[in-house]
C-alpha cells in the first residue's frame, strides 16, 4: 500500500508541475555566435533585466559555427514548448539560406517570430597598419592592390556586407572567414587581415589603443560615441544598404499564449531605461515589434540579403 500511496503522490505532484504556469523552469536561448560577440552581450543584457520580471534565469548557449547555422538547426528541431528560444540576427536567417543551395532549414516555416530586437551599428575597421586615413583611400589602395587585402568575417552578415560593398567599389579582397567575430578581430589587430565590418562592441578598445581605425559607418547618420567617423553615404557610396539586425524567434508551432508572454516580457525589458542605457553603450539600436510585424520584417530581410548577394555575383555553394 505504501508503493501506491507513493505512486499516486508522484503522479500529483508531476500533475501539479505541469499544471503550474508558463514558465515553470529555466529557459534556454541559443545565441548563433561565441562568447564575447556582440550578438552574445546584447542578449545577455536582454535576458538578464527578462529574467527578473519573468521569474526564471535564462541559459545563454553559444553555438558559433556555420554563419549562425549551427544554432540555427539545433533551434529549428528543439520543441516548441517555450524553453529554447533562439537569437534569430540576419546571419542565421536572411544570409544562411541565400549562400547555400540547399539550406539546413527554412527561415519562415521552421521558426516563430516573437519581437524584432534592433539594429547593430556597423563601421568599416581597418589595420592602423593599412596606409590609409579614408574611405575613399581605402577604395582607392585596395584598387592598386587587387587581391592583396584580407577582410574577415565571422558571420554571414559580414559576408553580406562586403559583397555589396566590394560590387559597388569595384574591388578585389581576400575573404577569410571566421567561426565568431571575436576570433576575427583578434586576427584583424594583428594585421593578418586589414579590414573588417563589425560593431564597436570588440573593437572601441583596439581604437583606442591605435590598433585599428575605423573609416565610415552604416548608419544614416553619424554615431554620437565616433561624431568624427563619417557615414558611408557622406564618403561616396549612398547606395550602401546593408542593415545587421537581431530579434527573436521561437521553434515552429510555439503556442500563441507563450509567443505573447515572451514577447510581453521582451518588449517590456527593452523600454527599462537601464537597459536602454545599456544598449546605447553597446551602440545598438533597439526596436521592440509585434510578432506580426516581425515576421513581415523576416520575410523582407530575406529577400534582402538574396538580392544584395546576387547583384554582388555571389553564388550559393
Amino acid at each position: 500500500m505504501n508503493r501506491i500511496a507513493l505512486l499516486i503522490a508522484s503522479l500529483l505532484l508531476s500533475a501539479a508541475a505541469t499544471a503550474q504556469p508558463y514558465p515553470n523552469k529555466p529557459i534556454r536561448v541559443i545565441v548563433p555566435f561565441g562568447a564575447g560577440s556582440s550578438t552574445d552581450v546584447i542578449t545577455r543584457i536582454l535576458t538578464q533585466s527578462v529574467s527578473a520580471s519573468i521569474g526564471q534565469p535564462f541559459i545563454v548557449d553559444n553555438k558559433p559555427g556555420g554563419d549562425g547555422a549551427v544554432a540555427g538547426i539545433e533551434a529549428a528541431k528543439a520543441a516548441p514548448d517555450g524553453y529554447t528560444i533562439f537569437i534569430g540576427s540576419g546571419s542565421p536567417i536572411a544570409a544562411v539560406p541565400a549562400l547555400r543551395k540547399n539550406p539546413p532549414y527554412d527561415s519562415v516555416n521552421d521558426f516563430t517570430p516573437i519581437t524584432d530586437i534592433g539594429r547593430f551599428t556597423l563601421f568599416l575597421f581597418v589595420n592602423s597598419e593599412v596606409p590609409v586615413k579614408t574611405f575613399q583611400e581605402f577604395i582607392a589602395y585596395a584598387k592598386a592592390n587587387p587581391g592583396k587585402l584580407a577582410y574577415g568575417t565571422g558571420n554571414a552578415s559580414g559576408i553580406v556586407a562586403f559583397a555589396q560593398m566590394n560590387q559597388l567599389a569595384g574591388i578585389d579582397m581576400l575573404h577569410v572567414p571566421y567561426k565568431s567575430a571575436p576570433l576575427a578581430v583578434v586576427d584583424l589587430m594583428t594585421n593578418r587581415v586589414q579590414a573588417m565590418w563589425e560593431p564597436p562592441t570588440t573593437t572601441l578598445a583596439a581604437m583606442k589603443e591605435g590598433k585599428l581605425r575605423a573609416l565610415v559607418t552604416s548608419l544614416k547618420s553619424r554615431s554620437s560615441v565616433l561624431p568624427e567617423v563619417p557615414t558611408i553615404a557622406e564618403a561616396g557610396m549612398p547606395q550602401f544598404s546593408m542593415a545587421n539586425w537581431m530579434g527573436l524567434v521561437g521553434p515552429a508551432k510555439l503556442p500563441r499564449e507563450i509567443v505573447d508572454r515572451l514577447n510581453r516580457e521582451f518588449v517590456a525589458a527593452m523600454k527599462r531605461p537601464e537597459v536602454i542605457a545599456a544598449m546605447e553603450k553597446q551602440l545598438f539600436q533597439l526596436n521592440p515589434t509585434t510578432p506580426e510585424q516581425f515576421a513581415v520584417f523576416v520575410k523582407e530581410q530575406i529577400e534582402s540579403y538574396g538580392s544584395l548577394l546576387r547583384a554582388a555575383g555571389v553564388k550559393p555553394d
